[in-house]
């Protein structure tokens, strides 16, 4: 038996997957490597057990591979697998989101219907859902209202989760992320940015007036997420946020990287981005009842962390990577 982690590469995926091979489960991993941001560095998340033998990786599009022959054993799907950013998804862009997002979760969910040992699919969604929720901290049972079409292919995504949990049987459960940072973090996010943006020595670039606010989750929390949402039996049928734990303001987070790079960061205003909402801050009651789920990292350890791999990774690649300009900003998604 073993599992399946689409967008293995990526950051979440590749966290995900080291977990479970820690724990001495089989996995295979699936990933397109497309060139969103730099492929290089989504090997470079998976080096570290691309030669597990326990691992098997399958370069290539989800909607391409053979999934009748994949399941065969497998009981457990984490699909972390999607087009994300949320100012990239206007315009002939969305194509690419309603394929990558919709179609692919699509096919996927069809493959499960005659799945024999399929014991569970975790769906990775987004707090992109919420929109401008009206009621902070946000819970799962608000009426979803994004703002982003971003935002719209993942909801679409779930409803078709929800369509096959309740046609024919399949056993998903969805995880609504609340931004989630630390290592491996993709280019486009906000603190790879801003941390990149140090070593640089240029300003980061803030989008508004600043008074913006978020709920940061830790990696490893999510992850954790993952797992408990696997192998509880209550999670099937069901969604969930999962959160950091707190509410926190740009200018707080900006103040708290300080003092990790000890130094001033500079600022550069522009113009309010379509798509972000202006606050998210996530209740997680649900899932500490269901998932036992407790978010055990804060933010200022983990941006420590964060800082710590920003560092090695621009170390170790200064004229590849550090050099790069991020064409495709999705803030803080």
């Amino acid at each position: 038996m073993g599992s399946i982690v689409t967008g293995v590469a990526g950051f979440i995926g590749s966290h995900l997957a080291e977990a479970l091979l820690d724990r001495g489960e089989r996995v295979i991993g699936i990933d397109h490597f497309n060139s969103y941001y730099d492929p290089m560095l989504k090997y470079r998340n998976i080096a570290n057990f691309i030669h597990h033998p326990l691992f098997e990786l399958i370069e290539g599009d989800i909607q391409r591979v053979n999934w009748s022959t994949l399941l065969h054993g497998i009981e457990v799907i984490y699909h972390q697998a999607a087009q994300a950013g949320v100012r990239a998804s206007w315009g002939e862009g969305f194509r690419t989101y309603t394929d990558r997002n919709i179609n692919a979760t699509q096919v996927i969910l069809e493959a499960a219907r005659d799945a024999q040992d399929l014991q569970r699919i975790v769906f990775a969604s987004t707090s992109s859902v919420y929109g401008n929720a009206e009621t902070l901290p946000t819970y799962e049972t608000l009426p979803p209202e994004p703002v982003s079409p971003y935002g719209i292919t993942k909801l679409a995504a779930e409803r078709l989760c929800w369509l096959y949990h309740h046609n024919f049987g399949v056993p998903v459960t969805a995880l609504r992320y609340f931004t989630v940072y630390g290592p491996r973090q993709r280019p486009d996010m906000a603190f790879h940015k801003f941390f990149k943006a140090v070593l640089q020595n240029q300003p980061i670039p803030i989008y508004g007036d600043g008074q913006q606010t978020r709920d940061f989750t830790y990696v490893t929390d999510a992850v954790a997420a993952n797992l408990a949402a696997a192998t509880t039996a209550t999670a099937v049928g069901e969604v969930f946020n999962i959160g950091g734990g707190s509410r926190v303001g740009l200018m707080e987070i900006l103040e708290t990287m300080e003092a990790i790079v000890g130094q001033p960061i500079q600022r550069q205003y522009g113009d309010r981005a379509l798509g972000d909402a202006r606050h998210t801050a996530a209740d997680v009651t649900k899932a500490k009842t269901l998932l036992a789920y407790n978010p055990q990292v804060s933010l200022p350890d983990g941006l420590t962390e964060q800082w710590r791999w920003i560092q090695a990774l621009y170390a170790m690649q200064p004229n590849k990577f550090l050099q790069r300009e991020v064409s495709i900003a999705s803030g803080w998604h």
